[in-house]
């Protein structure tokens, strides 16, 4: 990965909220449990993962003359502020990183792993994905896509030939039209005994006995459901011959050096990953639907995602092709927010014409996001094991970080704004 070159500083514009936020931060004293920082771009540690990737067909980007290593420092310095503030105002707590151009900008942890212990919060500790899950889901399916194995407009009776839905296309449960009740109502009702666990095979017997009502019929509309990605494991493990959580092993995390990336089980490392707090700050303990697999149930770190965006701008999984596919979006009928559903991924037009692919979960405890733009190769990964709502701030920072026109610069007088952005997460029950 080649180093930014070093130019003279450029002027820094920031947004209103932005900068009153980081005027005010930056008076406070640093947050107690705040530790680390972004890497040094000499001292990078995926850089050499990064590097192996490079023969795997990488889609270049052109790093602009007004982004150097100064501006880069300088943004770090924003973001870090913004985080303090963010810690110390509006509670958020877990890790978070920034990179733009392919360039880690900044790479931090706030708060604590476990709060009853206050135990320090780490960047290297691993959290329960949530529905960030589902893009690992949708790249296995893509994968066996390529290799014939499974096609987007088989309907699910190919690998379950007695499933009682029919005319449900695999590209349906990707996309979010299959019109299927969500499992993790009906198994709520229809589970005898919640204190043993549920795997997917189960919650498939459960739809075999009892029918759940569906909300509609396929492909009339899209409908936000975590059952069509259960589904989708359950396709995997049957096309490919593997458990799901050994095919993930096996064809995604080995080859991109994601050590520290796996699905739930009973045998956590529970050194390295760290327990989800419910909004009155209690540990959430475990729960009976956590072993189903596909719409969630993965853990990872900051790093082993950021091997995971990289590797999306290669073809060492799929082609270009497959991968474009997945980012063309489904509906029929544009929203006027400009949201999308692709496989795995959200889709959506910023402010100023980006066009970024995302993903929001929650989960027990969890809270976590992951956006991509690919015009500048930039991404946000932000993981927190304290559900209170406090990821609110994701709209202002995708504001600030892709702004419309180049903001206006701001007196440090300015007063303090109110709270602008509701939260991108997934509905309470909802991975």
């Amino acid at each position: 990965m080649p180093l930014l070159p070093k130019r003279l500083p450029i002027i820094k514009f920031l947004s209103l909220p932005i900068l009153l936020i980081i005027g005010y931060a930056c008076q406070e004293p640093q947050a107690e449990q705040r530790v680390g920082s972004s890497i040094p771009f000499h001292e990078d540690p995926l850089v050499n993962v990064m590097a192996a990737l490079e023969d795997d067909g990488r889609e270049r980007i052109e790093i602009p003359e007004t982004f150097t290593e100064e501006s880069a420092r300088e943004l770090e310095g924003q973001l870090d502020s913004l985080f303090n503030y963010y810690h110390k105002r509006r509670g958020f707590n877990g890790t978070v990183m920034v990179t733009k151009y392919d360039q880690v900008i900044f790479k931090s942890a706030f708060g604590y792993a476990d709060l009853a212990k206050r135990e320090p919060m780490t960047t290297d500790k691993a959290f329960q994905l949530a529905s960030v899950s589902k893009q690992f889901t949708a790249m296995a399916v893509m994968m066996l896509k390529e290799e014939g194995k499974l096609d987007y407009e088989d309907v699910i009776q190919e690998f379950f030939p007695e499933f009682p839905y029919p005319d449900i296309t695999v590209k349906q449960l990707l996309t979010h039209r299959s019109g299927l009740s969500n499992y993790t109502y009906f198994s709520d009702e229809l589970w005898p005994d919640r204190s043993l666990p549920i795997f997917n095979n189960d919650v498939i017997d459960l739809m075999y006995a009892h029918q759940p009502p569906v909300y509609y019929r396929p492909n009339i509309r899209f409908d936000y459901s975590n059952t069509g990605y259960f589904l989708l494991a359950s396709i995997v493990e049957k096309a490919s011959g593997m458990a799901f959580s050994d095919f993930l092993q096996e064809r995604i995390f080995k080859p991109l050096d994601m050590e520290h990336t796996f699905t739930y089980s009973d045998n956590l490392p529970t050194d390295l990953v760290v327990p989800g707090h419910e909004r009155n700050r209690r540990k959430r303990n475990p729960d009976y639907l956590d072993y189903v697999l596909g719409d969630k149930g993965l853990y990872s770190t900051l790093d082993d995602l950021y091997k995971w965006d990289q590797a999306l701008y290669t073809e060492k999984l799929v082609s270009k092709e497959t991968l474009e596919e997945a980012w063309m979006g489904s509906r029929v009928r544009k929203r006027r927010d400009n949201e999308d559903y692709g496989y795995g991924w959200r889709i959506k037009e910023l402010k100023n014409g980006d066009i970024v692919h995302y993903h929001a979960g929650l989960w027990h405890g969890y809270n976590t996001y992951m956006l991509r733009n690919p015009k500048d190769h930039s991404t946000i990964i932000v993981l927190s094991n304290l559900s209170n709502g406090s990821l609110g701030f994701l709209k202002e920072l995708q504001d600030f970080l892709y702004p419309i026109t180049p903001p206006h610069a701001i007196a440090d007088s300015e007063q303090e704004v109110d709270n602008m952005a509701s939260s991108d997460s997934e509905p309470k029950k909802d991975a």
